[in-house]
């Protein structure tokens, strides 16, 4: 009882059933309680002010942006850019709520380009801090000032070479409960460090400087992308990322995007934008997450710097306060290509990554030296079936009769090179252009099994009709989504049909997955269809089995191969797609260059 007098004290629960409190008139707020409940959206911590401000900056045309911050962003952030500037009599107008330069009509807000728009960004940091804003356009004689201060919001003469300068101290000096809320000074810079990556990533062309506490964090020149990719990611990332080029319509896919060896236990490293804007997109995230599917395992995350341009008619920025989530008017056809751009990258065979203008030899090496696939009595190819398992084993048990390996001084020719060894039956060593290639031999020969049968299978896909129909209950979602998709649930497999106002039956599911939980595969594909616009729920189950007939069908560990042999493995690794990972997401091989071995032995000191 003590707690429901407490709870009735600040009205989350009535005294009495028959409570019914009297309600006050109703009547206009305050402009300064409009303008703090509009920050409660928008101004969450220093990093959604600092965020706002560089927006700022970059629609009003800046090339050079310097930031500083005292205690997190909590005491101060002073921001310079060298844009066009304000001038001075728009200057009180810029911290009034719903003024802007960027938008007029209903027009240029649903083709908007600019960052900010909404105008209500300035207006609600100035009702929670301390806002001094000083600017001067090119048509002024010098510049002027303007600050939040309540009994104080006159004009006065300020020097400034050009552009705008502003300060925001004492965040929440006025709303102590909002403060509480705030996290360490460390915490809070690490949130305003992130928030300027973001926008420096977006705009390389753009020199950002960054200070707290009078200690320099960051000093960026205006570069390509690249070179910011490098500066903010680390060398690291940018060693294992590969690039993403891809164009369909109006839509455009560009950056980098990391192989699986550096993925990450975060989402730390996952930048995407919309037309410039970073955004968090769950359809997008969805799309490049179902890319690494088949390449990334476990609880492991990608790392990826990815632009998507479209027009910008065919996406909404204006569904969310901090405008950091976005709509597609075409979110089917948006999924789609982002997946299929980024899958094309990452399963991209290495002689192709390697050279990309070249035709690869190692095709035709490949298909020269290994055996076509035979039709079975299925009418399936021998690689979809223990037969070409058999045969795998047996290429590299030492019976076929194979080709020397081309002399090392022909490495160049090769991605992985040439064999040299092999080490404890595990690893294969190699020589190529660049110095030494490790090769472990069961996860390479692991990957290039489960990639044939992944083609095989998808050449004779097979349905298996149920002895006993699979009857479950339905909600209308499940119902609705089954007559929607109709058409896409045949082609995947599945024969589904209505059995009464809320119910479902399965006739027929795809042959490989005849033995899986039915019911609960059923449920788990109509709450993809629902949610994304084409499903990956099935491809998933069935990569799963392929895996495992692959992980027991490949090479194992501590069998004597040789050289031609290993040879044999390193073109036909060169030839598959994903070759550098295994089924589980483990590297394949590794390099170490010459100047790696140098280092080594101390060559050169």
């Amino acid at each position: 009882m003590k707690g429901k007098g407490r709870a009735a004290k600040w009205g989350i629960l009535p005294e009495a059933p028959g409570y019914n409190p009297v309600m006050s008139a109703i009547k206009p707020l305050p402009e300064l309680l409009i303008s703090q409940i509009a920050a409660g959206e928008v101004v969450e911590r220093p990093a959604s002010v600092l965020k706002e401000l560089l927006e700022n900056s970059l629609d009003a045309g800046a090339r050079q942006i310097d930031v500083q911050l005292s205690e997190g962003g909590v005491r101060l952030i002073r921001i310079a850019d060298d844009g066009g500037g304000i001038n001075r009599d728009d200057l009180p107008l810029a911290l009034a709520r719903h003024a802007t330069s960027k938008i007029a009509s209903l027009e240029d807000l649903e083709h908007v380009a600019s960052f900010g728009f909404r105008g209500e960004a300035l207006a609600s940091i100035a009702s929670v801090a301390r806002v001094t804003l000083t600017s001067r356009s090119s048509s002024e004689a010098h510049a002027w000032r303007i600050s939040n201060t309540p009994n104080d919001q006159t004009l006065t003469p300020a020097a400034l070479a050009g552009g705008t300068s502003i300060e925001v101290a004492d965040l929440y000096y006025n709303t102590p409960a909002r403060r509480k809320f705030l996290k360490t000074d460390a915490t809070e810079y690490a949130h305003c460090d992130e928030a300027l990556r973001r926008m420096a990533l977006a705009r390389p062309d753009v020199a950002f400087n960054l200070a707290h506490n009078g200690s320099v964090k960051h000093r960026l020149i205006a570069a390509d992308l690249p070179r910011r990719a490098r500066e903010l990611l680390g060398a690291e990332f940018f060693a294992q990322a590969r690039q993403v080029e891809a164009a369909a319509g109006d839509l455009r896919l560009m950056g980098y995007a990391a192989l699986p060896a550096y993925s990450r236990a975060g989402r730390d490293e996952q930048y995407f934008f919309v037309n410039g804007r970073f955004v968090r997109d769950k359809l997008l995230a969805h799309a490049a997450r179902q890319a690494y599917a088949d390449i990334l395992h476990g609880s492991r995350y990608p790392a990826y710097v990815l632009f998507l341009q479209l027009d910008p008619y065919g996406v909404d920025v204006n569904v969310h306060p901090a405008k950091i989530e976005v709509r597609f008017r075409d979110s089917r056809g948006v999924h789609q290509f982002v997946f299929h751009a980024l899958q094309r990258v990452l399963a991209a065979p290495l002689a192709q990554v390697q050279s990309p203008h070249e035709e690869p030899r190692t095709t035709a090496y490949a298909a020269q030296h290994w055996p076509a696939p035979r039709q079975n009595s299925l009418g399936m190819n021998e690689p979809a079936t223990a037969a070409y398992l058999e045969f795998s084993r047996s290429a590299f048990s030492g019976q076929p009769s194979l080709p020397q390996a081309t002399e090392a001084a022909e490495a160049t020719d090769a991605p992985l090179g040439y064999a040299l060894a092999q080490l404890h039956g595990i690893f294969i060593l190699a020589q190529n252009a660049a110095g030494l290639v490790l090769v472990d031999m069961h996860a390479a020969h692991e990957r290039i099994l489960y990639e044939r049968l992944k083609n095989a299978l998808e050449e004779t896909s097979k349905v298996q009709q149920l002895l006993i129909p699979a009857l479950f209950t339905a909600s209308s979602t499940e119902m609705a989504t089954a007559e929607e998709h109709a058409a896409v649930l045949v082609k995947l497999g599945f024969e589904l049909a209505a059995a009464g106002p809320q119910q479902l039956t399965v006739r027929a599911v795809p042959a490989l997955l005849a033995n899986a939980s039915v019911v609960d595969l059923v449920r788990a594909l109509l709450a993809d269809l629902k949610e994304f616009p084409a499903s990956q729920v099935i491809e998933a189950r069935r990569n799963e089995l392929l895996s495992t007939m692959a992980c027991h069908g490949a090479v194992r560990a501590h069998r004597s191969l040789s050289v031609p042999e290993m040879n044999a493995l390193l073109r036909e690794m060169e030839a598959t797609d994903r070759a550098d990972q295994c089924n589980h997401g483990r590297p394949t091989w590794s390099q170490l260059s010459l100047a790696d071995l140098d280092r080594l032995f101390l060559r050169g000191r």
